[in-house]
């Protein structure tokens, strides 16, 4: 069977259960409490996307996959732990009840000790970047605030009607592609990669990220809940505009769903949103744009040898456009 996944790389199942031992232990705290609260969504699990792009990053060099190095694995985690504890800030921010299908940290402790946890985790990520060297603790450190800015550029524009594309861009670079670049940098810095193959996976792992969240967001337009595992339309409620958003609201559709947004909104109203702007040319527009950002992520390993790392990287493209395109 061929490669197709991140996850299906080899070592990579190895790699991924040293993450998971690895993540329990450096969440360990002196206050069982504490301890309990920062494992709660390690302990619900998830597909450590992050983690697994670090570890594919340090092997893109290699024609048989060994191995992940205990640095590789530290850097990994590092990057989980900072992805960890912004989703415990934004389910405060959010008022989510749950996450990862078990009750979220704030609604079953609060939101003090969500805020509290989502810090902790956030330290802890900094200690093991310090400790990979100061390369890597300037990097997180820059990504930590990279996210916050893209958060902040969001909550500004919450039930913005006139809400721009750049505005959305610049929001996304920060809250989701600043992160999965990171993962593939970390690993590509402590693999010890020549300057140039840091920088290409850089580049991926920044158009990467653009390509996922766009696709995130059209899907939140166009697929069921059944096929999302949440609520459909959920960006809408929370007044969060996306890019299928910002284009129809710019096109023949713009008239009516302006008459629709630009405040709270009712289940009847998001479906009703949803059905005008499914129909309209933004969808497609939209999915063309996440193409575009696909074709940058393979370009970018354009000047990487062939092997199994790098066909990896490239079949995950695929596979978030087939992702896409079997929700319609």
């Amino acid at each position: 069977m061929p490669v197709n996944r991140l996850l299906d790389l080899p070592g990579m199942a190895d790699a991924l259960a040293r993450t998971e031992a690895e993540l329990r232990t450096v969440v360990e705290s002196g206050d069982p409490f504490l301890t309990e609260v920062a494992r709660h969504l390690i302990d619900a699990g998830g597909k450590r996307v992050r983690p697994a792009l670090t570890v594919t990053a340090a092997q893109v060099l290699d024609s048989d996959p060994g191995v992940a190095s205990h640095d590789v694995i530290r850097g990994g985690v590092a990057v989980e732990l900072v992805h960890q504890g912004s989703l415990y800030h934004d389910d405060v921010m959010d008022g989510a009840e749950t996450r990862r299908t078990v009750q979220s940290v704030n609604a079953r402790w609060g939101n003090l000790e969500a805020i509290l946890a989502g810090d902790y985790l956030l330290a802890r990520a900094s200690e093991i970047a310090a400790d990979l060297g100061t390369e890597v603790a300037g990097l997180l450190a820059s990504t930590i605030a990279s996210l916050c800015e893209g958060q902040v550029r969001e909550l500004r524009h919450a039930f913005d009607v006139d809400r721009t594309e750049e505005a959305y861009l610049a929001s996304i670079t920060g809250k989701t592609a600043s992160l999965l670049a990171t993962a593939a940098r970390v690993g590509a810095i402590v693999a010890g990669h020549h300057r140039d193959v840091v920088e290409a996976l850089t580049d991926f792992g920044r158009h990467y990220g653009m390509a996922f969240q766009v696709v995130d967001d059209l899907l939140d337009v166009v697929a069921t809940d059944e096929q999302l595992g949440k609520p459909a339309g959920n960006d809408l409620v929370e007044g969060t505009y996306t890019l299928p958003v910002i284009r129809a609201l710019a096109g023949p559709s713009g008239s009516e769903l302006r008459d629709l947004l630009g405040g709270p909104i009712d289940a009847a109203t998001r479906d009703r949103v949803r059905d005008v702007i499914r129909t309209d040319e933004a969808i497609g527009a939209t999915r063309d744009t996440a193409i575009e950002f696909l074709g940058s992520a393979r370009e970018a390993l354009d000047g990487l040898p062939a092997n199994p790392s790098v066909g990896t990287m490239q079949a995950t493209c695929d596979l978030l456009l087939d992702r896409l395109d079997g929700s319609f």
